[in-house]
């Protein structure tokens, strides 16, 4: 039993549905389950419509007519025999009029509530899904479109990045999606979204469907996890900093959740929790080159005889510092903070902690919220809240990493040799990573130098 997600950048053109129905074909062998992202833009074109609407109610029309142009554009250039074209479009027609439905109500009442944007941002998943299971019955394979919401994906009652609760929606799937597995019918499953036990819908964020594929693939006990995307797995760093950065081909669960939690955007964080604890192999592969790119990540990792695999960034961070003589000593203060923030929606990367100072690392677009929820603190044994912007982590990611005598020296001084100022540092967190916050203006630099002096190529 496999599990296979596709990404919207591999729902461009008809073309790609084409080619995604060729490697599914290619794929079959004993039981198989698809996900779906949005096609590709159209999540962005949602998010606008979304905004259009609260706006003024004129835009409607027209952005609705867009979306249903860009679709039925696919389906018309991939699905034979009038039958099923016909029942396609009818299925996709409901799907434009409750968008239509949605985006009015948001304009008559001047306002969206999380559920409702959601509702809206979903649409793109439920479309494609209908698209691509015709597609896949056009080229000969028996296949039927599935909602998450409908089959029971359930989740927990945070409308936003919900996680899913597994034990249920395992009970869900056994009474919606088995029967279909045993009748040699694929399932194309939408990502991104489920719902709570109340059946109001939740979100797993924004390209959440990885996730999506991790809950289904745990869900029906799949033995693997094959995540199509239009590039060729994790790198050895970002080949648009360094370029000749090379494909990694195995990562461990571990260094795999580092990498995308602190910068790599090839897959999901979270991508891995629904699989902690089963034997599940998840492939990470190219759907321009299906046979020979791929990185495998499995859960136990290996070793590497120079450690280091992979170093990443992300430069949509900020640091928060909060200054006091006995901050770091003060019972209960990291948790007051941190419910505040919590509170703010904000969530915190990293902590990290002195006598006189407490630094926080925040995205960046929830720096200046973060500053003013901690304000009415300031006047007791927190003196003053400091804002640090323009900075970027580095993350430097490898299996055995913290046992490994020296390491640490060696990135200091790789990136100390082109007058780089580290700001901050922390290791020990994670068993397989070690990062580091520098100006945002030196970090290309910095990381160039650190694969330099790992993997000898710049």
């Amino acid at each position: 039993m496999k599990v296979m997600k596709f990404g919207g950048g591999c729902l461009r053109t008809p073309e790609c549905f084409a080619n995604v129905a060729s490697v599914i074909k290619g794929e079959v062998s004993g039981s198989v389950a698809i996900v779906v992202s949005a096609i590709y833009g159209v999540t962005v074109c949602l998010e606008q419509a979304a905004q259009a609407a609260l706006e003024s109610e004129e835009r409607i029309p027209d952005v609705v007519k867009e979306i249903r142009d860009y679709h039925l554009n696919i389906v018309e250039n991939t699905i034979d025999g009038k039958e099923l074209l016909q029942t396609t479009l009818n299925q996709m027609e409901g799907k434009f009029k409750k968008l239509e439905r949605l985006l009015y109500g948001v304009a008559y009442t001047g306002e969206i509530s999380d559920a409702v944007r959601i509702l809206i941002m979903s649409q793109g998943e439920r479309l494609s899904s209908i698209i691509l299971a015709a597609v896949l019955r056009t080229n000969g394979i028996k296949s039927a479109p599935f909602e998450s919401d409908i089959i029971g994906i359930q989740t927990d009652s945070v409308c936003f990045n919900a996680t899913a609760n597994l034990r249920a929606t395992k009970h869900n799937l056994k009474d919606e999606i088995v029967p279909y597995l045993q009748k040699d019918t694929i399932p194309v499953i939408t990502g991104y979204f489920g719902c709570t036990d109340e059946g109001k819908i939740s979100s797993f964020g924004r390209n959440g469907s990885d996730y999506s594929a991790a809950v289904v693939a745990y869900a029906l006990n799949a033995d693997s996890v094959h995540i199509w995307k239009d590039v060729d797995g994790f790198m050895s760093a970002d080949p648009r900093i360094v370029q000749d950065s090379v494909r990694l081909d195995s990562l461990s669960y571990l260094e795999a959740a580092e990498l995308s939690y602190f910068g790599a955007r090839i897959l999901h964080p979270r991508t891995m929790e629904p699989l902690a604890g089963t034997n599940v192999k998840i492939y990470i592969r190219n759907i321009h080159s299906p046979e020979n790119s791929m990185t495998v990540i499995q859960p136990e990792g290996h070793e590497k005889s120079d450690v280091i695999k992979s170093v990443t960034a992300n430069d949509d961070i900020a640091v928060l510092i909060i200054h006091g003589a006995g901050v770091g000593h003060k019972p209960g203060i990291i948790g007051e903070i941190g419910r505040i923030l919590s509170s703010a929606d904000i969530n915190i990367f990293s902590v990290l902690t002195s006598q006189t100072s407490i630094s926080l690392i925040l995205d960046s677009a929830d720096a200046s919220r973060g500053v003013d929820s901690l304000r009415p603190l300031v006047g007791g044994v927190i003196e003053r809240v400091e804002l640090k912007k323009n900075v970027s982590l580095v993350a430097v990611v490898g299996e055995g990493l913290l046992k490994t005598e020296g390491l640490a020296a060696h990135i200091f001084t790789a990136v100390a040799e082109h007058r780089i100022n580290v700001e901050m540092f922390a290791a020990g967190a994670s068993e397989v990573a070690l990062y580091f916050i520098v100006k945002q203006s030196e970090v290309k630099t910095a990381i160039q130098a650190v694969h330099q002096r790992f993997f000898g190529i710049e």
